[in-house]
């Protein structure tokens, strides 16, 4: 499977460095830079294209996302971003600040909002249930994704945040597929 990933388009809150998890923001109105990496990235995608399927999670960043990119995604509920708990609504540094080297090292250890173990599970589950789709286009959320490259490159999502995943970026993985 390849899988290409987009994380949404900056919000008021990412603005802000505040945790938005479960929260339903919507994104900023596209600065011209932004826009400008929108065709920087839609040049890279129809490099790739067609995809066989493009999702977003249930949350409407990543919908207005794929919706600036000119597609209409399928939702898929295991795309939805780690949801923060008490963190969501304040800055990340009150987290990293409260939580430090369990955050930075060994974040599956964690209950936040949910387990942080429960996003790696989702993350299971979505490449067994998508394993069949040749090249797949995704539209999602910062920690998701960097749950998801920790776990393509290490096999495991412990390392994540070490990992920056800035908004409006785009990559590509390839996975073996599931038998």
């Amino acid at each position: 499977m390849q899988l290409t990933l987009i994380r949404h388009l900056p919000t008021e809150w990412n603005k802000k460095t505040w945790l938005q998890g479960r929260r339903d923001i919507g994104i900023s109105l596209p600065s011209p830079d932004i826009r400008n990496k929108i065709l920087d990235n839609k040049s890279y995608l129809c490099q790739l294209e067609p995809f066989d399927l493009i999702l977003a999670s249930t949350l409407k960043r990543t919908q207005e996302t794929a919706n600036q990119y000119g597609y209409i995604p399928q939702t898929e509920c295991l795309l939805n971003e780690l949801d923060f708990g008490p963190f969501e609504g304040k800055p990340k540094s009150d987290l990293i600040g409260q939580l430090g080297e369990a955050w930075e090292e060994h974040p599956s250890s964690l209950v936040l909002g949910e387990k942080v173990s429960a996003l790696e599970n989702r993350i299971h589950r979505f490449l067994e249930k998508y394993s069949e789709v040749p090249n797949l286009l995704v539209f999602g959320h910062g920690a998701w994704i960097r749950a998801l490259c920790s776990y393509w490159r290490y096999g495991h999502i412990n390392k994540m945040n070490q990992l920056i995943i800035e908004n409006n970026q785009c990559l590509t993985l390839e996975f073996k597929t599931l038998s």
